[in-house]
């Protein structure tokens, strides 16, 4: 149920006063707080915005399944009488993914424990096809295919970088093993995030400390296989940059590439499994049809 709360003072002892008319969501109920006496209305994720929620959460889930900001702003010229800016459309995106990523940051997780992580390039600027590029490191529990851990980084590949990232995959509790390329500063992070002299078990292959959880390194100049469980979610993620034609500021980068996870995490049903990730992690999220929409309604209350 919806908890109504003054949006002045906090309370919840109020009376309902009339409507407020808006030229773009219709009426919208009002209240008196009985606590400071001010009036309002409920704050309900989209508290203050001029555009309709369904409006506002079609263009985030538009834009994250692969349609450019100003794509989504041509459909809306096409399907809705009041328009919106590709600006707009942008600004939406940001603020409810950071909405909705502090809210599902404190969720329990169910994961497997099955861990394949690798980091790639993300180019930022108008030309997605230019070399080197900003580095998105990603890890993806296999049996939910939920994504567990990433960091977005300027900075080359580097040992520190990987143990910032190793260390966000141990946030939901120690995975079984983690599966990477065979880069050298992985062992490293790996002894820096996970070793433990009191470890029992074989000896891993990352050195001769004990760790706590075990390293599968696949070398395809060995193998000849690549570490294709995470290589097919980086070509997810990297068409949906692509149809973006790149990202842009840096500030901005980062938050849309969580988007992005999102959208894979709690939004769409995965293609092998017929289900969302985050169901087969454990989360039974009761958002509705709309899933956008009950993911913000969620984090508001």
């Amino acid at each position: 149920m919806e908890k109504i709360k003054c949006v002045h003072c906090g309370e919840s002892d109020y009376v309902k006063k009339g409507f407020r008319k808006t030229e773009n969501r219709g009426r919208i109920q009002k209240f008196k707080c009985n606590s400071c006496k001010k009036y309002f209305t409920n704050d309900d994720g989209f508290y203050r915005m001029r555009n309709n929620e369904k409006k506002i959460t079609s263009a985030i889930d538009l834009y994250f399944s692969n349609l450019s900001s100003r794509k989504v702003r041509n459909h809306f010229r096409r399907h809705w009488e009041h328009n919106a800016s590709h600006v707009s459309v942008l600004d939406w995106c940001r603020k409810y993914v950071l909405k909705v990523q502090k809210y599902v940051d404190t969720m329990p997780l169910n994961l497997s424990g099955k861990v394949y992580a690798d980091e790639t390039e993300i180019p930022r600027g108008c030309n997605t096809k230019r070399k080197g590029g900003d580095k998105f490191w990603c890890s993806v529990d296999w049996d939910t295919r939920y994504i567990n851990a990433t960091l977005y980084s300027p900075n080359p590949q580097n040992t520190q970088d990987a143990i910032e990232f190793l260390r966000k995959t141990r946030k939901h509790g120690l995975p079984m093993y983690i599966q990477t390329d065979a880069a050298q500063f992985y062992p490293k992070a790996m002894k820096k995030v996970f070793a433990s002299v009191r470890c029992k078990g074989k000896r891993n292959i990352s050195g001769s400390k004990r760790l706590l959880v075990e390293h599968r390194i696949n070398n395809v100049q060995k193998t000849g296989k690549h570490n294709v469980r995470i290589e097919t979610v980086f070509m997810k993620i990297k068409d949906r940059v692509d149809d973006f034609r790149g990202l842009k500021a840096l500030w901005s980068a980062p938050i849309l590439m969580a988007g992005i996870i999102l959208q894979h995490n709690f939004i769409e049903a995965h293609t092998t499994t017929g289900v969302v990730p985050c169901e087969l992690a454990g989360l039974k999220l009761e958002t509705g049809v709309n899933r956008w929409l009950g993911l913000i309604r969620l984090a508001t209350n």
